[in-house]
């Protein structure tokens, strides 16, 4: 890979990767690394079966692609999901 990334790119890619909602492109856009890029940094940083269980997890999921997505505006958010302000999570 020809990206120099810290401890914390990688760190954060990861678990960009994880999130269901995330997109590839997304990725890219933040850290200018292509889904095959993103794949090939999950393989060399997770344990072998965590790779599989990712991979399986994502591949032809239409959320992590922007073009399979049945929306293209707007944010997708939990209703478990606990709102931010401040820096501090609001308590429900």
């Amino acid at each position: 890979m020809k990206h120099n990334l810290n401890a914390i790119q990688i760190d954060r890619i990861i678990e960009m990767a994880w999130e269901d909602r995330t997109t590839f492109d997304a990725i890219k856009f933040q850290f200018g690394l292509k889904e095959q890029e993103v794949i090939d940094l999950m393989r060399s940083q997770m344990k072998n079966s965590s790779f599989k269980m990712w991979r399986k997890r994502v591949q032809g999921r239409k959320t992590k692609h922007q073009k399979k997505r049945d929306f293209m505006k707007g944010r997708f958010k939990c209703s478990r999901q606990s709102t931010i302000n401040n820096n501090k999570i609001a308590k429900r």
